[in-house]
């Protein structure tokens, strides 16, 4: 089952906006400092595009968590800024992605909490849509098969009476008994 556009985009959203929460959530969290809004609007924007292209169809639990493992490390990059400040609180000098403990932990765990919610909201996301899907194709032929021609329409015109069988009463009924 593919999702088109609108659908696409609700998911995206609500994809984007779980992990750049979650994850500037938990850089604050792990000791680092809270990103500034164009930061976490440019970390909104580059989720959202990788959410579009991964919100066409129904993905696995494991496609869900590998992507968002992606998309944790690109944003605790983006978090942690650029130039010396960031090399001498981050201690990424020499180290590439060497971090603290308590930094890798937080991400780590926003990443299990994020993968767990969009799962189990995606699961249910399909399991409603293939629910509403049958119940339209199901309305959908009782309707057809229920459509039955209609009556046809009879018109008929009222002959008045001749003027000597108006005021005349007919008494006729069965006998009397004996």
């Amino acid at each position: 089952m593919h999702a088109h556009l609108p659908l696409r985009l609700a998911r995206t959203a609500a994809f984007a906006a779980v992990c750049v929460t979650l994850a500037a959530l938990a850089h604050v969290l792990g000791g680092g400092s809270a990103p500034a809004p164009w930061i976490a609007g440019l970390g909104l924007a580059a989720v959202s595009g990788l959410g579009l292209v991964m919100c066409g169809r129904e993905r696995s639990t494991a496609t869900i968590n590998l992507v968002l493992v992606g998309a944790q490390l690109g944003l605790h990059e983006l978090f942690a800024g650029d130039g010396a400040a960031y090399v001498t609180v981050h201690g990424h000098a020499g180290q590439g992605l060497g971090v603290s403990a308590g930094m890798l932990l937080t991400h780590v765990t926003a990443t299990l909490i994020t993968g767990l919610w969009l799962a189990r909201g995606e699961a249910a996301l399909w399991s409603l849509l293939r629910r509403a899907g049958r119940r339209l194709l199901l309305l959908r032929t009782v309707a057809v098969t229920s459509v039955r021609p209609a009556a046809p329409i009879v018109r008929t015109r009222v002959v008045p009476l001749q003027p000597g069988f108006r005021h005349s009463v007919a008494r006729r009924g069965p006998p009397l008994p004996a």
